[in-house]
């Protein structure tokens, strides 16, 4: 059993935690308010909330989590809160979690933005290879729900030596 991070609680996100879990995994799911807490709940993963925009308060997220997936691909926000968060917001996080029980991590680079998913897939490369830390970088559009979520339990899975 490993315990999955899930950054991103919409709709995919609890989609994946609900496989996660029939799988035998722990789950996490983070989420920005208390609103969502009864819809991840009901997946069978834990909810925590957090923002992306405020890292300190997903510092704790990580504790105890074998595979990080930060599944933002169709985050909303305006330009400069997406840039942040494929971008610094990404690398503070990643190098936070350099020094936990995080062996994998699943970047999602597929969605509306492509430059700047384009961009944060370079610089998580870049701060994963360079503390060796198995990635995964899923490409599945978003849209298509089955093929997405099959290559998002493939991505977690490989990374967890079961595919």
């Amino acid at each position: 059993m490993a315990r999955i991070l899930i950054v991103g609680g919409g709709c995919r996100g609890r989609s994946l935690a609900r496989s996660a879990h029939e799988a035998g995994d722990a789950v996490r799911v983070t989420t920005r308010t208390e609103q969502r807490r009864a819809e991840i709940e009901a997946t069978g993963a834990e909810c925590y909330v957090g923002d992306p925009d405020r890292l300190a308060t997903m510092r704790a997220s990580l504790d105890g989590a074998t595979v990080l997936c930060w599944l933002m691909g169709s985050a909303h926000g305006t330009e400069e809160q997406l840039a942040a968060l494929h971008s610094t917001r990404l690398e503070f996080f990643l190098t936070q979690a350099i020094d936990t029980t995080v062996r994998g991590v699943v970047y999602e680079c597929a969605g509306a933005r492509r430059d700047l998913l384009a961009d944060g897939a370079t610089r998580a490369r870049a701060i994963l290879e360079r503390n060796a830390i198995p990635a995964a970088y899923l490409d599945a559009p978003p849209a298509e729900h089955a093929v997405w979520l099959a290559g998002a339990r493939a991505a977690v899975d490989g990374l967890l030596g079961r595919g």
